[in-house]
């Protein structure tokens, strides 16, 4: 089931290329719905709803009239539907259900990840050593539920690369490092996820010390995404020059990464150094 944030998304798609098509700026689609220009920015980057009062107005405005209005009215009344994890509101911040939302859509994931093992892919008793503090046990089902991403028939693709100290960052005892490690190799196996490893001894010069995200969709949504986030929020970049920076970065991490058989043997021989 499409989630309310991509039907967000392909709503203000509709809705920025209406208001280009009639010629009409930002600041004049938003005085029709009396608010300011950062609303329009907002409904048309999906991030946030719409009520059908202001999207008719906005329709009138850009000239969209017959046929092409129904489909619109549709999206806006799924865009505001509660997403599946508004359930866990107290142990998931708005910032991060948006993402969660584009997880679960996309048709490819890239991730570099270069300090800890990447969300859907630990295991519970490494999660168990990362969260301190309250609703533990809500955190590892989010966690867990979002790791179901990897067994859907129509599951995005997934690419990792993931720095080999990330993977010799000891997290709880040793014996749940070897279990993390060896899930990981597992994984790898499967024809839908790609797992590099980014070696301590590579020689390039391309190097990132911060994880980032990729999010790729269909033709039909707005475009792609990239994921950047902070200790208390998240930004959310699909502006073409940023996009186009990320997937260089990303082809240049993957290009000094160790192929996917060479890092499955790591991994193992890492592990292996564990017991």
């Amino acid at each position: 089931m499409v989630t309310p944030t991509i039907q967000r998304r392909r709503l203000g798609n509709a809705l920025r290329r209406a208001r280009e098509a009639a010629g009409k700026s930002p600041d004049e689609a938003a005085e029709v719905i009396d608010s300011a220009s950062s609303k329009i920015s907002r409904l048309e980057l999906g991030q946030s709803g719409i009520r059908l009062t202001d999207l008719k107005l906005l329709l009138d405005l850009y000239g969209v009239t017959g046929e092409e209005v129904e489909p619109l009215r549709e999206l806006a009344r799924a865009g505001r539907q509660r997403g599946r994890w508004s359930g866990y509101r107290n142990v998931v911040p708005d910032w991060f259900r948006q993402y969660l939302d584009l997880e679960a859509d996309a048709a490819e994931i890239r991730w570099y990840q270069p300090e800890v093992v990447p969300g859907i892919l630990q295991t519970e008793p490494y999660i168990r050593a990362m969260i301190d503090g309250e609703d533990v046990e809500q955190q590892i089902t989010v966690r867990l539920e979002r790791q179901k991403v990897i067994d859907r028939p129509d599951g995005p693709e997934l690419n990792f690369i993931l720095s080999e100290s990330a993977l010799r960052r000891d997290l709880g005892d040793r014996a749940a490092m070897r279990e993390q490690l060896s899930h990981i190799a597992t994984l790898g196996k499967r024809p839908n996820v790609t797992i590099q490893v980014f070696p301590l001894d590579a020689e390039t010069y391309v190097v990132a010390s911060f994880n980032f995200i990729i999010l790729r969709f269909g033709e039909e949504i707005a475009s792609d995404v990239v994921y950047l986030e902070t200790f208390t929020d998240a930004d959310y970049l699909d502006g073409p020059e940023a996009l186009r920076a990320y997937n260089r970065l990303w082809d240049g991490l993957r290009a000094a990464a160790l192929g996917p058989a060479e890092s499955r043997r790591l991994i193992l021989r890492i592990a292996d150094e564990m017991k």
